[in-house]
């Protein structure tokens, strides 16, 4: 098991304390992805959404509730398992599966309209070369005229030059209060991250599940660059569209070309 996946085995029963409300945050990621696809689209009845890195289901969920035909596949098959459970109590077909994202059309062998990874997924691959691979992949999984969204956090505005602690609140389940927060570790380009989850059940010792993964502090310029050569078109960058800056390209559209007749007369 990789890093990546022990640190989401640990964090699938809890990822949805990340939240202040889950639930809400299904809802309003849905539509702000919605507006983003009817507006990135060129046909808006399109509606087939792979989700490439789909966790406990945050954003395939809530599409899935506005009516999108969703597919959505992830490294951790227990945050996949937990996504699973989460869709069938709300009465959902979602096609769930465990995939690694840089193999994602070896997996899926299909196009679909519109191929997303939110929340900073796509900076857990740590070098540039994995990147641009997973791009291939994702402008693969994408049909002529669809899009690919992704969303992250914009290095440029993050200190990374010493430790930093991202305190995320306190959150109140069952009688249970947590206390959460992560500490940056910051080592050249990339930043260990740790994630403490403190359990208080009101007696004298808190319980603490810690967490651990390591991030690629990939600035928004050069993941535009790599989406580029991945072959996708019109790469842009939109700010306060969604809760992190969101990167979106297109695949070129097919083009029919009139019929030539075998001496090239038409």
């Amino acid at each position: 098991m990789s890093e990546n996946q022990q640190f989401y085995a640990g964090l699938a029963p809890l990822y949805h304390l990340i939240y202040p409300d889950w639930g809400q945050s299904l809802q309003r990621q849905a539509h702000d992805l919605d507006s983003l696809i009817r507006e990135v689209c060129d046909d808006d009845g399109k509606r087939n959404v792979l989700d490439v890195s789909c966790g406990i289901g945050t954003q395939a969920i809530g599409l899935a509730q506005l009516g999108y035909h969703v597919t959505a596949s992830d490294l951790s098959a227990d945050e996949v398992n937990r996504a699973r459970t989460e869709a069938a109590q709300r009465h959902l077909a979602i096609a769930f599966s465990t995939a690694d994202m840089r193999n994602c059309f070896a997996h899926h062998a299909r196009q679909f309209d519109v191929v997303i990874s939110c929340d900073n997924s796509v900076p857990h691959l740590l070098t540039d070369a994995d990147i641009l691979t997973t791009f291939k992949q994702f402008h693969q999984c994408t049909r002529p005229g669809g899009a690919c969204i992704i969303s992250v956090r914009d290095y440029e505005k993050e200190v990374l030059s010493t430790p930093q602690i991202k305190p995320y609140g306190i959150r109140e389940q069952n009688g249970v209060r947590w206390l959460l927060w992560q500490m940056w570790d910051p080592h050249g380009s990339t930043y260990d991250v740790t994630m403490y989850f403190v359990e208080d059940r009101g007696g004298s010792e808190c319980c603490a599940h810690v967490f651990r993964t390591i991030y690629y502090a990939i600035k928004i310029p050069k993941l535009l660059d790599l989406m580029h050569v991945a072959g996708f078109e019109k790469v842009i960058r939109l700010d306060n569209r969604f809760f992190q800056p969101v990167i979106v390209g297109t695949r070129k559209a097919t083009t029919t070309h009139p019929m030539s007749t075998p001496n090239g007369v038409e």
